[in-house]
């Protein structure tokens, strides 16, 4: 590689230490998603016993995931907030088999309380996932700092339970651009910059609103931060095609690949296989050949 692509590297391809490896966005990365809960959107997710998620977990490994994302509550439109011991009784004994039956694999927990963040950090999780933002719970941005957890700062306007009545923006893409580069520089300001960026596809934004963040994605890549995606069988598929979650799968799959195109990082996915043949022809497209 040339000076010149050395420079364009460094700018285009960040990197952040996660699970105390220098990981590379260089390629861009697969996410599983494993919901211990009996409420998240799509059935098939979700695991109730401890081997259901180590089956499910062994799928996204074989099928090419990078990190795993554990989620013991769903965030669903209209889902009320979880109690956070509610949620750890749940999370813990999966986060802790999955941990040991995959011990190299980055795992990801998905809340949005602090509680919950030191308990998982301290049983083997790698970063955090949080749809708030630190907007929910006062405590939790403190806390990823005090840890200094790798941390997934998302972008939501309201809350689950009421994020899809009437969501409204004069510009959604430089409104959500600005509420993330301030919390950015927040959590850079207090010396934690291991912070990737999600956009928040479906939460607080109506079909319009997601459309046109998917169409401006490569706006973000100025945050200087990876960019994780979640777009899979999300309602930009089913109200747009009038098909349930479990038809949404081809256009997800569209989706990936406009998003790969736009500058993700990362596509936090259901379904590991065809997520991965979409980054492959992506690849290939832009003439890189493993």
């Amino acid at each position: 590689m040339n000076q010149t692509a050395n420079l364009q590297a460094a700018v285009e391809f960040p990197s952040l230490q996660i699970g105390g490896r220098l990981i590379s966005f260089e390629k861009p990365r697969l996410m599983g998603i494993i919901n211990v809960n009996n409420n998240s959107f799509l059935e098939a997710s979700r695991v109730s016993a401890i081997d259901e998620a180590l089956n499910l977990a062994g799928k996204h490994v074989e099928e090419g995931a990078f990190f795993l994302d554990l989620g013991a509550a769903s965030s669903k439109p209209g889902s009320a907030l979880s109690n956070p011991d509610e949620e750890w009784l749940r999370l813990k004994p999966v986060l802790q088999a999955v941990r040991e039956a995959f011990p190299k694999i980055l795992i990801s927990v998905d809340t949005y309380h602090s509680t919950v963040v030191e308990k998982a950090m301290d049983c083997g999780a790698d970063l955090i996932n949080d749809i708030s933002a630190g907007s929910i719970d006062p405590q939790l941005l403190d806390t990823v700092i005090r840890l200094k957890a790798p941390y997934i700062l998302m972008h939501m306007q309201g809350k689950p339970e009421n994020m899809q009545v009437n969501p409204s923006y004069e510009d959604v893409t430089v409104e959500v651009l600005g509420a993330l580069a301030e919390k950015l520089a927040f959590l850079r300001a207090n010396g934690h910059g291991n912070v990737l960026v999600d956009v928040g596809f479906g939460f607080g934004k109506s079909l319009e609103h997601n459309y046109s963040l998917l169409r401006n994605l490569s706006l973000f890549r100025s945050l200087k931060a990876p960019l994780l995606v979640g777009l899979s069988r999300k309602s930009m598929v089913t109200r747009l095609l009038k098909v349930s979650a479990d038809e949404a799968l081809n256009g997800t799959t569209a989706l990936h690949v406009l998003a790969l195109l736009n500058g993700a990082h990362i596509l936090r996915v259901h379904d590991v296989a065809p997520a991965a043949e979409a980054l492959r022809i992506v690849q290939a497209y832009k003439g890189i050949f493993d």
